[in-house]
């Protein structure tokens, strides 16, 4: 009997992620959705730093967290390629892989 135990290290599902919460595709789906609309806060809004700050923060961070998090597991772009092709798939009726018209 020549058993080997193999030990999981605590952080083997770290690997593709960010600071090991997020994964890349989410991450890099936030900093396209924040980075212009932070630009676009300091470039265009007519007031103080503090405020800028303030304002671009607000706006960032729910849009980044959203972003981030992902909707049901998934990132943002690949929800919205499931919901597309369902969206343009909802009309058919199939029954046994045959289209049923009347």
């Amino acid at each position: 009997m020549n058993e080997e135990t193999y030990y999981i290290p605590n952080n083997f599902t770290d690997a593709g992620r960010v600071f090991g919460l997020f994964e890349i595709r989410n991450f890099i789906e936030a900093l396209i959705l924040t980075l212009p609309l932070l630009l676009l806060c300091f470039k265009f809004l007519p007031f103080e730093l503090s405020v800028k700050l303030v304002i671009a923060l607000s706006v960032a961070v729910p849009i980044g967290g959203f972003a981030l998090i992902g909707i049901d597991g998934d990132s943002l772009t690949r929800w919205i390629g499931c919901w597309w092709h369902w969206r343009r798939a909802r009309r058919r009726i199939c029954y046994r892989g045959e289209v049923k018209r009347k």
